[in-house]
């Protein structure tokens, strides 16, 4: 996963370079492995602004700005948590692009409606004429806890990559 991982950072990296823009992050299962990644290549400090490891539902709340209303009414692991998690993390950075990720790693915790395994991306960017962008994705990815985790970053990195 390594070197898969560093050339899609270094694909991104040079993106956000040619285009000029900075990231950041919100993350939730994922416990800051997608911001480690993304800072493992050396001068990230020019394309990445900051990370926000969001666990709790309080830290969703408290520092990314997501409506308890969205929680309660469609909980944590969703599309609607995903996009508001990618538009906190943007309106509390500099940047011009963010990606959250908020799914259930596991071994426990999921259910019939959301298994184990189930992760959703948002992805935001604000654009030249001051319009935000905000959509989500979805996957279930399958295998441990660590499985789960590792191809949430990777598909975090295509999704973000892809979404530029």
């Amino acid at each position: 996963m390594i070197s898969e991982t560093s050339e899609i950072v270094q694909q991104l990296a040079d993106v956000l370079l040619e285009k000029n823009i900075k990231i950041v992050t919100a993350e939730s299962c994922t416990g800051g492995m997608l911001s480690s990644v993304l800072t493992d290549l050396p001068g990230s400090s020019q394309w990445f602004d900051r990370g926000f490891i969001v666990y709790s539902n309080e830290a969703k709340v408290k520092m990314l700005g997501v409506s308890e209303k969205i929680l309660e009414k469609f909980g944590a692991v969703s599309a609607e948590c995903a996009e508001a998690m990618a538009l906190g993390a943007l309106n509390n950075s500099s940047s011009m692009v963010a990606i959250s990720i908020t799914g259930i790693a596991g071994p426990s915790g999921g259910s019939t409606e959301k298994p184990v395994g189930l992760v959703y991306f948002g992805l935001s960017m604000k654009s030249e004429n001051d319009k935000t962008i905000v959509k989500s994705k979805k996957q279930i990815f399958q295998g441990s806890r660590s499985d789960i985790r590792q191809a949430s970053v990777l598909f975090a990195l295509s999704s973000i990559t892809d979404f530029l």
